[in-house]
């Protein structure tokens, strides 16, 4: 494994996370996707922002996060402007 992408304890998925980025693997993992939904979205041009590099797909967390709270929801929510009837 490369040394840029292993944390001092060879942990290559913590220096990911410590860098600011997610793999695909990662991200399906916490989303409890499967990777090909999120190939699936990139070529839909739906879901987060991404990066490709050298063949790798990488997702930064600040993307990720800015995704999720675009796509938050509270129970019982009046969306803005509706007012009560």
């Amino acid at each position: 494994m490369s040394d840029l992408l292993a944390s001092p304890d060879g942990n290559a998925s913590t220096a990911m996370e410590q860098s600011g980025h997610l793999s695909e693997k990662l991200l399906a993992r916490r989303w409890g996707l499967s990777r090909r939904t999120l190939e699936r979205w990139r070529h839909d041009d739906h879901g987060p922002a991404y990066l490709k590099i050298g063949g790798r797909i990488v997702y930064a967390v600040a993307d990720i996060e800015a995704f999720e709270a675009a796509r938050r929801r509270t129970t019982g929510a009046v969306p803005a402007g509706a007012g009560a009837r």
